[in-house]
């Protein structure tokens, strides 16, 4: 049994300070062959975030989310938890500037 580790502590700023947020995250655990990327998408979709999620040769999964920065937040706190099925033991959050490229939240391969 895996133990989850306690979420970083994020330096999520003020809605007065900042609007938008673009964080990259690598999750650990029992996370492929569980739906976790299809569900990952669907969430942000859910919460309109833009970004990538795919599997890794490693067995962890890792996703480029991008957008306002409660609804990047609330996707962090999924993350932490996953998909129905996934058993995430940890996550791993880098944060970036800002990317407005993106379009929409995809599955890559």
């Amino acid at each position: 049994m895996y133990a989850i580790e306690p979420r970083q502590n994020l330096c999520f700023c003020s809605e007065a300070t900042m609007k938008q947020k673009t964080i990259k995250a690598r999750v650990y655990g029992k996370v492929q062959g569980v739906w976790f990327r299809d569900n990952t998408r669907e969430k942000a979709r859910e919460l309109n975030l833009c970004g990538w999620v795919r599997n890794c040769s490693d067995g962890s999964v890792e996703t480029i989310v991008s957008g306002n920065y409660d609804s990047v937040k609330t996707m962090v706190d999924w993350l932490h938890v996953g998909s129905p099925h996934s058993h995430v033991r940890r996550v791993v959050i880098d944060e970036l500037d800002f990317d407005s490229s993106f379009r929409s939240f995809t599955i890559t391969y």
